[in-house]
């Protein structure tokens, strides 16, 4: 035997490549036991002396005990917005509120790793989706406004822009601080000042932003943040001294605002569910377009609202599409959401776990044909592995309600005209993606597709100067863009 040979020997090739944990360390955050109310520039604590905790998905470990506002905490903040707003905030030089919106920009920049392992030990997502997606968008969204707080007469040409005066938003666990951002950057590039009320499950990013603020130096008052459940936001909602209601979220509880709203006079922006419909034409790149399948229902489990949640293949591509799409979803990974290599996190709470569940058991009652990759969750925490269905009809819930999970329902077309009819068959109009080679069938697509987003050949790309909103039950107004400051304005 030869000395390569014994080498060889020697030497077993492995059978199977695999990635090592890569976790991010949790010591750059630091957690306090218990958190108050900011209100006025300060902390406080509620007036309610009420506090429940918040919880990590992952490990159903509890993070911190958070306060929950009653409605004399509510007014309280409302009553700091204003004072900001009647003593100096509404007449500071829009240059100077500029340079606020910047000094917020660049510290969530600096901060950017420790607001993205909060976001994902707090909210379940991948800390690869916090730090790439979450943290550069919300900056970018101050550096966009900041951009505009003194253009805002060139926005809106041969009318005289003025604040609104005190917003009231509200905002979802999907994406706590990037909404945050959407809300409060175009509201103090207006010149308003605001309330804001997170959601109950995932708080702490924005009582960290709160930090921001004091590191800021923004005036006291002109940013406050309330914490709580919906009761909360049902008084900001209802409170006589809001301007202006901002909410993300539910439509069932979006109608519920609407109808606490009529009449009041105040301004009211609604961004709410959706069922977006991915079209893969028999023309598109399939590689790419299995891409943004998995990015359009995957991203953040499924957790989001303009989701690709319903894919429209082509008859004749179907099967090719659904094998490459089988093949693709057995290399995700699930797992902690603070290790670099997981592609799929938790899921938020316990409540959306059980809903999630339910949907999927009814599809599989109605007689679609579900299919999981092999997938090992974790014993703790709560966890659901990426599905997809096939032989979906449209009458089936799967195809007609919003999951809010990593669940795809697929069905098929064959002409254009019957994908423009089964993307619009949904009482949402969120978001819709078209994939195809030819120019002139994306802008063709684009102007009989009811929807406020429409990807062509991508999916779940965002953009600061680009404005977001939905037609129908997904709710009225836009968020991004310069389409985005016009709610938070009175003109003259």
């Amino acid at each position: 035997m030869t000395e390569i040979e014994k080498r060889q020997d020697r030497s077993p090739v492995p059978s199977a490549f695999d990635y090592a944990p890569a976790p991010e360390s949790r010591e750059i955050i630091s957690l306090e036991e218990r958190y108050g109310l900011f209100i006025g520039g300060e902390w406080v604590e509620p007036k309610s002396a009420e506090y429940e905790p918040t919880v990590s998905p992952a490990t159903e470990e509890e993070l911190a005990q958070v306060a929950y506002a009653d409605a004399a905490d509510v007014g309280f903040a409302v009553d700091s917005a204003r004072d900001a707003f009647d003593n100096g905030w509404s007449d500071i030089g829009p240059s100077e509120r500029a340079k606020y919106l910047y000094r917020i920009a660049r510290l969530l920049q600096e901060r950017s790793r420790e607001f993205a392992v909060l976001e994902s030990l707090d909210g379940g997502k991948p800390i690869r989706e916090s730090r790439d997606v979450d943290l550069p968008l919300a900056a970018a969204h101050f550096f966009y406004y900041a951009g505009w707080a003194d253009k805002l007469e060139y926005a809106f040409p041969n009318r005289r822009p003025r604040p609104v005066g005190v917003a009231g938003q509200i905002i979802p666990w999907n994406f706590p601080l990037l909404m945050l951002s959407w809300k409060i950057a175009p509201a103090l590039a207006a010149g308003n000042t605001v309330v804001l009320k997170p959601a109950e499950s995932t708080p702490l990013t924005a009582l960290l932003f709160c930090d921001v603020v004091r590191q800021a130096e923004l005036p006291p008052g002109v940013v406050n943040i309330v914490t709580g459940d919906g009761r909360a936001g049902a008084e900001l909602v209802k409170h006589p001294g809001v301007d202006k209601v901002a909410f993300t979220g539910s439509t069932e509880v979006g109608k519920e605002i609407q109808r606490a709203v009529a009449g009041t006079g105040k301004k009211l922006t609604l961004e709410l569910g959706g069922k977006a419909a991915n079209i893969i034409f028999d023309d598109a790149p399939l590689d790419q377009a299995v891409e943004g399948i998995i990015n359009g229902i995957y991203f953040n489990q499924g957790h989001v609202c303009c989701a690709g949640s319903r894919l429209l293949v082509q008859e004749s591509i179907h099967e090719q599409v659904i094998a490459k799409l089988k093949r693709r979803m057995g290399t995700l990974r699930v797992g902690d959401p603070l290790d670099k290599n997981t592609d799929v996190g938790a899921i938020n709470s316990k409540e959306q776990l059980e809903k999630i569940k339910e949907l999927v058991a009814a599809g599989e009652e109605e007689g679609a044909e579900i299919y999981q990759p092999p997938c090992r969750l974790p014993e703790k925490g709560w966890w659901f592995p990426p599905t997809v269905f096939t032989n979906v009809a449209q009458s089936y819930r799967i195809a007609q309600e919003e999951i809010f999970g990593p669940v795809l329902s697929v069905l098929t077309f064959r002409t254009p005209d019957e994908a423009v009819e089964k993307a619009n068959n949904t009482p949402y109009g969120l978001s819709a993606g078209v994939w195809t080679e030819k120019g002139s069938r994306i802008l063709s697509m684009a102007q009989r597709l009811r929807a406020g987003v429409i990807w062509a050949n991508t999916y779940n790309r965002f953009d600061p100067a680009s404005p977001f909103g939905g037609y129908k039950e997904s709710g009225f107004g836009r968020e991004g863009g310069r389409h985005g400051l016009e709610p938070y304005l009175r003109f003259e």
